[in-house]
């Protein structure tokens, strides 16, 4: 089943939970639901690939391996994620996979953004080249990270913007509104800007509490508990959920010529945690996406 508008497949990112663990079972289910596409969280293997085709459906996004420490501070892990991810992303591609997740993750979260940003150019460069010589690309999440430094890169139009320019070929997006609308920045207007190196899509939303941010403000709570993924004032929810407009979303993308799909990632309080939950809340998901 597609989007309304655009008709882009609709899918979901796999998680590590139990029900999601045996492949087949899952993609039977997905199948069954009315999903087309399952993106791959772990190192896929061939035999993956031949479940989801056995079932009908395709793959989405593919997240490169270990992406967390490809910018780690021991040089020697960094060579060896490397060699590892170069050889990774030939193998995948061959099995039909076009676009790697990931996101650009410091090492060392303290040291200076632009410190950062260069070892993230060198780091990176050589997987994104990897993947244009194989027609696929990186896909590039712009989560912000955690507290206290939130380090990670490519969250904004800055360094997305000098990133793209610095790598080249190979160098794509991972468009998830949900981090734009939590740091504040115009996700129309990213979209707009960035929408020719779109290479997945994430449907995850943000709601934002007028109440917490009264209570609140910018600064943190004192005694209440941040959201689970979240903080006080805001937190991220299923499409169509929270402020994300995903009519204009879809518009965007469909005259910019965005021919992939648009997968969900479940990271809901009311609703992880358990399979019946989260079966739920993807089907609502879908239902949702198929409207706009």
């Amino acid at each position: 089943m597609a989007t309304r508008t655009g008709s882009f497949p609709i899918g979901f990112r796999r998680a590590g939970v139990e029900w999601q663990k045996d492949l087949a079972k899952l993609a039977e289910w997905s199948k069954q639901s009315g999903f087309d596409v399952i993106d791959f969280t772990h190192q896929s293997a061939a035999g993956d690939y031949a479940a989801l085709k056995d079932a009908g459906l395709s793959v989405g996004s593919v997240d490169l391996l270990n992406f967390g420490q490809i910018m780690s501070t021991d040089a020697a892990r960094r060579k060896e994620l490397l060699d590892a991810n170069l050889k990774y992303v030939n193998e995948a591609a061959a099995q039909g996979a076009k676009s790697f997740f990931t996101c650009i993750i410091p090492g060392d979260p303290a040291r200076k953004r632009q410190e950062n940003y260069a070892l993230a150019v060198e780091c990176f460069s050589p997987i994104a080249h990897a993947c244009a010589e194989v027609g696929a690309s990186l896909a590039i999440e712009g989560w912000p990270g955690g507290p206290p430094h939130f380090a990670n890169l490519c969250c904004t139009p800055e360094t997305v913007r000098q990133f793209i320019k610095d790598v080249g070929a190979g160098a794509g997006l991972n468009y998830d509104p949900s981090h734009l609308v939590r740091l504040r920045v115009d996700h129309i207007r990213f979209l707009k800007e960035f929408a020719p190196h779109v290479k997945h899509v994430h449907a995850k939303d943000t709601d934002v509490s007028t109440d917490a941010l009264y209570e609140f403000g910018t600064q943190g709570a004192t005694f209440a508990q941040p959201h689970r993924w979240g903080e006080w004032t805001w937190r991220y929810t299923l499409p169509g959920h929270g402020l994300a407009r995903w009519g204009e979303i879809f518009q965007v993308l469909k005259d910019a010529g965005y021919r992939g799909a648009v997968s969900v990632e479940l990271e809901d309080e009311n609703f992880n945690g358990s399979e019946e939950g989260e079966k739920r809340a993807l089907e609502t998901s879908l239902a949702y996406l198929r409207s706009v």
